[in-house]
């Protein structure tokens, strides 16, 4: 922009319609909005096109700190630019889209990825926990350089391109003036510096796949789904760079006789008719061994037996769940002479009859809980 066409900027934050105290946020939103109406691709008046190159100094100048600090103190915020108004063209795309992203050479070490592995346990290790070795493959640094990428522990060398910054830039004429863009050098990468002899072992990468064995402590009271975390033995990063986290989630496997329902396990037992009439005594397998369960006489089909402290650890907390045991009554399918008789005379000295039938008052939708954990068990 020409001197005269700066002089006829009278005030920079009028140009933009804001007030002196105005945030940073404030002047982007107005310069994009004002942007919007004036830019020549809109409206090809030269006039206008005038008055976008305004508002384009005055953002300039506003949005930079050092400059607006000159501007305020009343300096001239346009003698660094010389005989023309040289500004970056990301520094406009800001305005627009919100940018604002790093600049400058990129770190050649960069932080790994986090790692995720099963392992499968039974319902004992679950209860009680235990120690597990794991075998896992991932990115460790290189051993060979240390992560450097380098040959023979050498450093990389700054790149002759872009002289380290990790950039070039490059000036062209526009309507608005001398715009200036930047972009990732082609040389480094980014990175502002070259390996200039890559390690044998990792091709200059700083890191390779090995298989290791860790050792991870399953805590009790676990169950499919809950996971493990192990700081830093995930994937180490390029470059060499810290390794992120690895993640050990638990699979439970299903156990042969029991259900666990939380903190809780179940198990389904049955027992002859008679047995249930007179009472009796029945051994079930536990996680803690053989259990001896009493059942009175006059049990009833679909009763439970609550046996304390014998479920699963509770992982947040102290104490264990409980083992309840459900109990059917097996009523015999068919019936020997002896039998039938033997159970007509029993019928006949209770004063039982055929017909005799006990309706019990229920909720429309109400179901036992021995009924959904048997089709649960069935399935």
């Amino acid at each position: 922009m020409s001197s005269s066409a700066r002089k006829h900027v009278a005030d920079l934050y009028q140009a933009l319609g804001v007030d002196r105290d105005a945030s940073f946020d404030e002047i982007k939103k107005a310069y994009r909005k004002l942007a919007r109406e004036l830019h020549p691709d809109v409206n090809p008046d030269p006039k206008v096109q005038d008055k976008f190159k305004e508002i384009t100094a005055a953002y300039e100048v506003l949005s930079d700190p050092d400059k607006r600090q000159k501007y305020d103190l009343g300096g001239d915020p346009f003698s660094q630019f010389g005989g023309s108004a040289n500004f970056g063209f990301g520094d406009i795309m800001d305005a627009f889209f919100g940018g604002g992203g790093q600049r400058g050479p990129r770190p050649r070490a960069r932080a790994g990825q986090d790692a995720l592995i099963g392992i499968e346990l039974d319902l004992h290790e679950a209860c009680f926990g235990c120690d597990r070795e794991l075998t896992v493959d991932t990115a460790v640094r290189c051993t060979k350089c240390s992560g450097t990428g380098s040959a023979d522990a050498g450093k990389p060398q700054t790149c002759g391109i872009c002289k380290g910054r990790g950039e070039i830039q490059q000036v062209t004429r526009s309507f608005i003036g001398n715009v200036m863009t930047s972009r990732p050098c082609n040389n480094c990468g980014g990175y502002g510096s070259v390996i200039t002899s890559p390690c044998s072992e990792c091709a200059g990468d700083g890191r390779i796949r090995s298989r290791r064995t860790l050792n991870v402590k399953v805590p009790a009271g676990v169950e499919t789904g809950n996971r493990i975390q192990m700081s830093g033995q995930g994937e180490v990063g390029p470059g060499g760079g810290p390794a992120g986290d690895l993640y050990v989630e638990i699979v439970e496997l299903p156990h042969e006789f029991l259900v666990r329902d939380g903190n809780d396990l179940h198990i389904s037992v049955s027992i002859p008719m008679t047995s249930a009439a007179l009472g009796t005594h029945v051994t079930i397998e536990s996680l803690d061994g053989p259990q001896d369960v009493s059942i009175k006489a006059g049990f009833q089909s679909g009763e439970m037996i609550t046996l304390k402290g014998l479920g699963m650890s509770k992982l947040r907390g102290s104490g264990r769940g409980d083992l309840i045991v459900h109990v059917e009554v097996q009523i015999p399918t068919k019936l020997g002479k002896d039998e039938e008789d033997l159970l007509k005379k029993l019928a006949q000295a209770r004063g039982d009859k055929p017909e005799q039938v006990e309706i019990h008052r229920r909720g429309k939708h109400e179901h036992s809980f021995f009924s959904r954990f048997r089709d649960a068990f069935n399935r």
